[in-house]
């Protein structure tokens, strides 16, 4: 099967006819992520194709994942209508406003785009300093609350305590992210990441979430040895049912291929976000010894114990950081350090 973005494009649209056709609750459906743009979708070879269901009331599910091949699947949402009876304050929302700022229409039952989009729009107000400011800084905010939840961490680090730093991190690197742009995905997040720190006049920002991942030093051939420990974590986490659902049978390839491609890449270091991540999301259902390799790894990178420590510190710098950034940023233009609209 010849895969192109033309095809995966055609494979949405079929599916957003289907779904809809046996479902009259669907009033509308849009494509979002990466086949949006005219760039290439494909990383190792792989792409999931994110669709939007939009319900006229509370679905029944909120996020589901559905296999076409080895390589590809579909990752779908389901919105509740009422999420955008407010589609001016949707400007300042740094998740829903870009989803919905320029999608792919794929369907709807009522003119329900015309109503979202003229008032997201209105006056061409989205990409201004301040709805973008403000859009970051409640991405920082986010990312502030959750560090101060670590700071009460024990002398044991548990998987939990290490998918909320990064979370936190996440949030901080996206605040300055969306000043130029749409937040950055997970598994693309430290391949791009670069060029919207630049953009942001703040480039050692990108050295800094290596560092805040404990791989400033790091060899890239170390992480290309974790890789089978990983996926035999992934394999054994996917059958819970308590599991993460990014942890899942569809998206095994989708990980693993993306990890490999950036390993011999230009910058190899990028693998390390989606492979700690999702393997600290599997581990967290798994046994003791499963957790054992995975404290080992997290040993390497000194992200345990008295390490973590020092590594929270640095965040908190981080977030500190960005805050400053987001100051100069308001002050340039005119703008109160918290900015309403």
């Amino acid at each position: 099967m010849r895969v192109t973005r033309e095809s995966l494009i055609r494979i949405a649209k079929e599916t957003a006819q289907e779904r809809a056709f046996n479902d009259r609750g669907i009033i509308a459906a849009y494509l979002t992520g990466a086949l949006v743009s005219e760039s290439d979708p494909l990383l190792g070879g792989t792409a999931d194709i994110d669709i939007i269901f939009v319900h006229a009331d509370e679905p029944k599910q909120r996020r589901e994942f559905v296999k076409l091949t080895p390589d590809f699947h579909l990752d779908i949402s389901h919105r509740a209508k009422a999420e955008f009876k407010r589609p001016r304050e949707l400007r300042l929302d740094p998740w829903l406003g870009w989803e919905m700022y320029d999608p792919m229409l794929l369907y709807e039952r009522e003119k329900f785009f015309e109503f979202v989009q003229a008032g997201l729009r209105a006056g061409f107000e989205f990409n201004a300093p301040a709805p973008a400011l403000q859009r970051s800084r409640m991405l920082l905010s986010h990312g502030r609350g959750i560090w101060r939840d670590l700071l009460s961490v024990g002398d044991t680090v548990t998987p939990k305590d290490l998918t909320q730093y990064m979370k936190s991190l996440y949030h901080a690197v996206n605040a300055v992210a969306e000043l130029s742009g749409p937040p950055l995905q997970e598994r693309r997040l430290m391949l791009e990441f670069a060029p919207r720190a630049e953009t942001a006049k703040r480039p050692g920002m990108s050295a800094g979430l290596i560092s805040l991942l404990g791989a400033s030093n790091l060899d890239s051939s170390a992480i290309s040895v974790w890789v089978p420990e990983w996926k035999s974590a992934f394999e054994a986490a996917m059958e819970n049912s308590r599991v993460d659902l990014r942890i899942h049978p569809a998206r095994l390839n989708y990980y693993e291929k993306a990890i490999n491609a950036m390993l011999v890449g230009e910058n190899p270091h990028a693998a390390l976000w989606p492979l700690l991540q999702t393997w600290t999301l599997a581990v967290d259902v798994l046994p003791d010894h499963a957790v054992s390799v995975w404290r080992s790894t997290c040993d390497q990178l000194n992200l345990t114990t008295v390490g973590f420590e020092d590594h929270v510190n640095g965040l908190d710098q981080y977030l500190d950081e960005v805050e400053v950034l987001l100051d100069e940023l308001a002050a340039e233009h005119g703008l109160e350090t918290s900015t309403s609209i």
